[in-house]
């Protein structure tokens, strides 16, 4: 099976776990789009359900799939997300970030009672880092102030750039891509980037995911925190 295939396996999952009458919350990346034209469906045949997007993408393509949306003033307590990753670690730790937002994504998890995350067997590590980028979002103004300061913690940040120039988040921010290594404490290392003046939040989702589904060619395995 092809990664996409693997992905539909852990999507069609997630989606069966939503249930009529919800608040959800929308992730953003290409697992989650697939998990959002599932839902959509569900939605055509009569599910009863909120969104709650952490993208302007992921609003758009939950426009088209006819999911309803609204927001965290009207909604402040969701029932479910449904979210991507780009690593996960034994723990159930994160890192995320790379379709740049982590942000919104990471203020959705918090507001939400089941965090479930949608990965393929790729994404499994044994410690956060191994795949040598963390993703940070930065403030604009004074954005290379901050980028010297986490240079000086030993990491090397790098603008990330699209074809118009500097990456722009939905915030109005950017992406910084710290160059890293394994991670041996991530709490720490996401507080001391935290005290950085400009650093809006990090891609070091710590203690957040409840659940994860992961698509493997024997089907989907389900790992709940604390088993």
């Amino acid at each position: 099976m092809d990664q996409n295939a693997l992905k539909e396996l852990a999507a069609a999952r997630a989606v069966e776990l939503v249930q009529d009458g919800a608040d959800v919350g929308l992730g953003s990346g290409s697992t989650a789009e697939i998990a959002i034209g599932m839902l959509g469906e569900r939605v055509k045949q009569g599910l009863r359900i909120r969104g709650v997007p952490t993208s302007e993408r992921t609003a758009m393509l939950a426009d088209l799939a006819g999911i309803p949306l609204t927001t965290l003033e009207v909604a402040p307590r969701l029932a479910i997300t449904l979210d991507g990753a780009d690593e996960v670690d034994p723990d159930l730790n994160l890192i995320k970030g790379f379709g740049g937002a982590l942000t919104r994504e990471k203020i959705v998890a918090r507001a939400t009672e089941l965090e479930v995350i949608l990965v393929d067997e790729s994404k499994l590590v044994e410690r956060l880092g191994v795949r040598g980028v963390l993703p940070v979002e930065v403030l604009q103004f004074g954005w290379t102030r901050a980028a010297a300061e986490i240079a000086g913690l030993g990491l090397e940040p790098t603008l990330r750039r699209s074809l118009e120039g500097p990456y722009v988040t939905d915030n109005g921010g950017y992406i910084l891509h710290l160059k890293i290594g394994p991670i041996d404490d991530p709490h720490a290392l996401d507080a001391r980037l935290k005290q950085v003046a400009g650093v809006v939040e990090t891609g070091l989702f710590l203690g957040i995911a409840g659940l994860v589904l992961v698509g493997g060619p024997e089907g989907v395995r389900e790992i709940a925190r604390g088993e």
